[in-house]
């Protein structure tokens, strides 16, 4: 016994502190990839699709909000899929999730540092720049991927978004938009959900982008108009008169372009005087009131809206849209 005593040891050792032998691998249930796939779904892999499909799910955040559910409503819609708002193999197989990875790199260039500068505070000081560029690498690169600074962060965890310079390589959503978009042929603004709708001619939704609309009721459209105008890099004339928050100017001021101008990128303005669809310097506000009356949509979303209507296209407003009984 002596003798065994030695090799004894050693196989007590090699078991591990709790002196438990390794149980066999359970028998693992005959599941499909795709269900395999859906047990735990990958919020950012079904936002981005959405995102390229043209059905927006707004600021992609990771997260399987309500804009998402909007977005994936709309989309089983428009594919002829069961509509339950909920992530499913058909609609899996329908966004080609599995064809495309759900993220990509960036490499932030010295022409990305060229548009990031100071951020005037007052009217006075945004009316004498003449850029009004982004406060940071970190929110060019977001906007870049359609996302939130804290997916951006999440998605880089080993780097430091705040010290973020040139050569920097980091992973966002995979959002490349296909280069030949659907015209559309009528948009509808639904008030109560905050989107805007793309109708073809027969008045089917072939993509949607969330927006902000007006706080207060009155000061939101009614009825029908047409797009007037499609403006990319917009100025924007700062009217004291419809801003009665702001005390401190008593005329009107010419704001320079820029992603952080107050329309953003584009301007999609309508026969109704003062209204018009535009980008916003704050996309992580998107979906909340507090506009002056016109209709903030990402800046992304702005300028693939811009490409799909032209100077006439049809623009009605509802308080509760009909569309997704349909």
């Amino acid at each position: 016994m002596a003798a065994l005593f030695p090799y004894l040891l050693i196989a007590l050792l090699t078991l591990g502190p709790s002196h438990k032998s390794t149980p066999a691998p359970k028998p693992r249930a005959c599941k499909t990839p795709a269900t395999d796939k859906l047990t735990v779904p990958d919020p950012v892999a079904w936002q981005a699709a959405l995102d390229r499909a043209g059905f927006s799910p707004g600021v992609i955040d990771g997260k399987l909000s309500k804009k998402t559910a909007i977005a994936l409503e709309n989309f089983q819609r428009f594919s002829g899929l069961a509509v339950t708002g909920r992530p499913d193999a058909s609609t899996r197989a329908a966004l080609g999730i599995d064809s495309v990875p759900s993220t990509t790199t960036y490499i932030i260039t010295s022409a990305d540092d060229d548009l990031v500068g100071p951020w005037p505070k007052t009217w006075f000081e945004k009316a004498d720049a003449k850029f009004l560029g982004y406060t940071s690498l970190a929110t060019l690169v977001a906007e870049r991927g359609h996302c939130s600074l804290s997916l951006l962060e999440r998605l880089n965890r080993k780097t430091n978004i705040s010290r973020l310079k040139a050569g920097d390589l980091l992973v966002i959503p995979n959002c490349d938009a296909p280069d030949k978009l659907p015209r559309a042929a009528a948009i509808e603004i639904d008030f109560t959900d905050k989107v805007v709708y793309l109708l073809d001619k027969k008045q089917t939704v072939i993509g949607l982008f969330h927006c902000s609309i007006a706080k207060d009721k009155e000061n939101r459209p009614a009825g029908a108009c047409h797009v007037k105008v499609v403006k990319e890099m917009p100025q924007y004339v700062f009217d004291p008169a419809k801003w009665p928050e702001v005390k401190d100017v008593n005329r009107k001021l010419l704001i320079p372009p820029g992603p952080r101008c107050p329309v953003g990128l584009c301007w999609i303005g309508l026969s109704l005087e003062g209204y018009g669809i535009h980008g916003t310097p704050e996309p992580e506000m998107i979906g909340k009131t507090g506009s002056h009356g016109c209709f903030r949509l990402t800046n992304w979303d702005a300028q693939r809206l811009g490409k799909t209507v032209r100077v006439g296209t049809p623009v009605r407003f509802v308080e509760k849209s009909s569309l997704a009984s349909r």
